[in-house]
C-alpha cells in the first residue's frame, strides 16, 4: 500500500496510494486564460493531438520512456503529453524537497478520474476531494486502528499460505501476492469476509480498473480504457449496495462497532458541517483506497521475495530475525505491534527493495515546477545497483533522496499500513519456506508498475520445524 505521493507516487495517487516512485513527478503545465503558458515551457514534445505520447509511454514503459526523454531534452525537466494532458516531468532531490514541503495541489488526469469516480463526482475540485479523502483515511489508518489490524493480517496471511503455498514445489509469486493484498484490503476496508464469489467477482473487475487507469485513453469497445471504465462502474455498484446495507444495520443497531470494522467507522465520518458522505461518494473513495493498498503493496511483496530468493546471505539474516520472533510465540498466537517493531533488519530489506524497484512510477501535482530522480543516483546512493540494506541503518539516506512514501507534510498516510502488511506477509513466508529463484533472467516490464513477465516463479522448500 505503499505507499503519499498513492500513486503514481502510493502514494501521490491524489489519495492514499501507498508507494511513490523516485523517478519523476508529473505536474500540469498551467495555462493562462488566452491559452498560452504563463511560465517558460521546458524542452520536449507533446506528440500527436489528443493522444500525445501515450502510445510511446505504454509501449516503452515508464522507466525507458522517461530515460530517453531525459537524455534527449533535459535531466532536470522536460514536457510531454500523456493520459490526455500536457505536463512537465521533474527529476532530482531538490524537486523532491520542493514537492513534499510546498502545499501543492494534488491532481489527476480527467481520463483516470473517469475510471475511478462516478460521473457526478469526477468534476469535484481536487482540494475538496483531497480534504474529504484525508478525513476518510485518517479514521481507518490512525495508530490505534492499525494495531488492531495486525492479528487480522497475520490470520489472513496464514490462511493464504496454507491454501496457496503449502504442498507446492513452485509458486507464482506475483499473482499470488496480488490476490492476497486485494483480499486483505477488501476484508479490512469493505468488511466482506465469507462471500467468496462476491470477492472473486470484484477482483476480476478490479484488474480491469488498474490496467485501464494508465492505458491509452481511447474509450472504444474492447480497449483497456473502456474495460477500466466499465469495471469501475460495476465495482461502485457493488460497494454502494454493501454500504447501504451496512448503514441500515447501524441505524437498526444490528452491528457492533470495532476497530477492525472499517466500513462502519467510515460511515461515521462527516465533513466540516457535520454532514455524512453519501453512499456514492464513499464508494469512490473506497475504490481509491483499494487501489492504493493493492498494486503497490503486492509489487513490493513480490520483489522483496525475489531479492531474498536471489541473495541467500540476505535471506539468512532475515530468517534469523524472524525465527526469533516466531519462537517467542505460543501455539496459535498471532503477531502483535511489539513483534513488528523487532523486524528492523527485515524493514531495511524492504526499504532497499523499494529503492531498487519502486512499485509505482511517479505522482501528479498541479503547480509551477521543480524536480526529482534520486534512488539510483550514485551521489545519493554509492554503488546504486548493489542490494545493500545497510544503507538504512543509523540515520539512513540523506533527506529527500529516498522517497517511496513522500516526505515532509506530503508523507504518505498509508505508510504504516503498508509497512505492517508487507512485514506480516514476509514473516509468514520466510518462517515457513526457503526460497530459490527459478529464472534469474526473467524480464521485468516497467509500465505503471514493474511486472515480472513470467509471474515470478519461485521454488519453495518447507523448513523442518
Amino acid at each position: 500500500m505503499a505507499l503519499h505521493t498513492l500513486a503514481m507516487s502510493l502514494f501521490p495517487y491524489a489519495f492514499p496510494i501507498l508507494f511513490v516512485l523516485p523517478i519523476s513527478i508529473f505536474l500540469v503545465l498551467r495555462k493562462s486564460k488566452n491559452g498560452s503558458s504563463n511560465i517558460k515551457v521546458p524542452p520536449g514534445s507533446c506528440g500527436w493531438p489528443v493522444v500525445g505520447e501515450s502510445f510511446k509511454y505504454v509501449s516503452l514503459g515508464t522507466q525507458q520512456f522517461m530515460g530517453e526523454r531525459r537524455s534527449k531534452y533535459s535531466t532536470d525537466v522536460f514536457r510531454t503529453s500523456i493520459f490526455g494532458q500536457k505536463m512537465a516531468v521533474f527529476c532530482g532531490a531538490q524537486g523532491n524537497k520542493f514537492v513534499f514541503t510546498k502545499l501543492l495541489t494534488s491532481w489527476w488526469p480527467v481520463t483516470v478520474k473517469k475510471i475511478l469516480f462516478s460521473p457526478e463526482f469526477s468534476h469535484i475540485p481536487v482540494d475538496e476531494a483531497s480534504a474529504a479523502m484525508h478525513r476518510f483515511v485518517h479514521e481507518i489508518l490512525k495508530p490505534e486502528a492499525l494495531k488492531n489490524y495486525i492479528p487480522v493480517m497475520d490470520a489472513m496471511a496464514r490462511e493464504h499460505v496454507e491454501s496457496k503455498w503449502d504442498g507446492n514445489d513452485v509458486v507464482m509469486v506475483h499473482p499470488l501476492s496480488k490476490e492476497y493484498t486485494f483480499n486483505l484490503a477488501y476484508r479490512l476496508f469493505v468488511n466482506v469476509i465469507d462471500d467468496i464469489d462476491h470477492v472473486r467477482r470484484i477482483y476480476k473487475h478490479f484488474a480491469f480498473v488498474t490496467s485501464g487507469m494508465f492505458s491509452v485513453p481511447i474509450n472504444l469497445p474492447g480497449t483497456a480504457y473502456s474495460r477500466g471504465i466499465k469495471g469501475g462502474e460495476l465495482i461502485r455498484e457493488e460497494i454502494v449496495k454493501i454500504i447501504t446495507r451496512r448503514r441500515e444495520e447501524m441505524e437498526k443497531k444490528e452491528t457492533t462497532l470495532s476497530y477492525t470494522d472499517c466500513l462502519s467507522r467510515i460511515l461515521l465520518v462527516t465533513d466540516g458541517n457535520g454532514k455524512f458522505m453519501s453512499e456514492e461518494e464513499m464508494s469512490n473513495y473506497i475504490i481509491a483506497l483499494l487501489i492504493g493498498s493493492y498494486e503497490s503493496t503486492s509489487t513490493a511483496v513480490s520483489f522483496v521475495l525475489k531479492y531474498l530468493a536471489e541473495l541467500p546471505h540476505i535471506y539468512d539474516e532475515i530468517y534469523k530475525e524472524l525465527m526469533e520472533i516466531a519462537e517467542s510465540k505460543g501455539e496459535g498466537e498471532m503477531l502483535k505491534w511489539e513483534d513488528i517493531q523487532k523486524m528492523r533488519c527485515s524493514w531495511n530489506v524492504v526499504c532497499e527493495t523499494l529503492r531498487l524497484t519502486p512499485p509505482v512510477q511517479g505522482g501528479f501535482r498541479e503547480a509551477s515546477w521543480t524536480a526529482y530522480t534520486t534512488h539510483k543516483d550514485p551521489e545519493c546512493f554509492p554503488d546504486p545497483e548493489k542490494f545493500d540494506p545497510s544503507r538504512f541503518e543509523g540515520n539512513g539516506p540523506a533527506p529527500y533522496t529516498f522517497v517511496p512514501f513522500g516526505g515532509g507534510p506530503r508523507m504518505c498516510c498509508g505508510k504504516e499500513y503498508a509497512r505492517l502488511e508487507v512485514l506480516v506477509f514476509i514473516y509468514n513466508i520466510v518462517t515457513r519456506f526457503k526460497l530459490q529463484i527459478i529464472n534469474p533472467q526473467e524480464k521485468i516490464a516497467f509500465h505503471s508498475f514493474p511486472i515480472p513477465m513470467e509471474g515470478l516463479p519461485l521454488r519453495i522448500i518447507r523448513h523442518n520445524m
